[in-house]
């Protein structure tokens, strides 16, 4: 039995604007994470409220022990319009996978390695051939690891988006988060595409 389980999940794959965000999350195999974090499921059964909230709960675990971690890896709106989407998310998985269980050792805060861990990827998702994995349908439901990245995701990349907002106050990405919306689709209409829109996502005429 491997000594820790990895749960990989991504937020933003359908927006317009923005990167995808790929959540990862390591817990010990016997941990209990449904005790550990009341409520956990998938993210887009949760409020806002209640994401974050498991979110501060996940730091606060991470910074008590070095055997829970996590982390989130972006692929910008440019790799995506150069490469796609599947390329985007997939070399986003394998980064994040391999810096929180390395194929060799390093020692250190990243001792694990990928023989200590068994990764499950919701969907379509997959890791690197080195480690020993599951690919579920559906896994952010009904795997509470897969469904506590999910929520790393969608925090993430959510908190992100409102950033941005600021930057390109134009399109309401603050509250969209990017997604194509009457209101969206109104503003690339009035105002054009900006540096973070997915031109290879149908908007080239704008």
């Amino acid at each position: 039995m491997r000594k820790y389980v990895i749960g990989v999940d991504e937020a933003g794959r359908g927006p317009l604007a923005g990167p995808v965000a790929v959540g990862i999350v390591m817990v010990p195999a016997r941990f209990n994470i449904r005790k550990a974090f009341p409520g956990v499921a998938d993210s887009k059964k949760l409020t806002a409220a209640k994401r974050e909230a498991i979110y501060t709960l996940l730091e606060q675990k991470a910074k008590e022990s070095d055997q829970v971690r996590y982390m989130v890896v972006f692929a910008s709106a440019k790799l995506i319009d150069e490469k796609g989407i599947s390329y985007a998310v997939r070399q986003a998985v394998a980064r994040g996978v391999r810096a929180l269980a390395p194929v060799a050792a390093r020692g250190g805060r990243s001792s694990v390695t990928a023989g200590d861990v068994r990764v499950l990827l919701d969907g379509l998702l997959h890791a690197p051939l080195q480690y020993e994995q599951s690919t579920i349908v559906r896994g952010d439901v009904s795997e509470p690891v897969i469904s506590l990245a999910s929520i790393v995701a969608k925090v993430r990349r959510d908190r992100l988006m409102s950033r941005l907002a600021t930057r390109y106050p134009f399109y309401g990405f603050d509250v969209h988060k990017g997604y194509g919306t009457h209101a969206h689709y109104e503003a690339i209409q009035k105002h054009g595409t900006c540096a973070i829109h997915r031109r290879s996502f149908g908007l080239q005429m704008y």
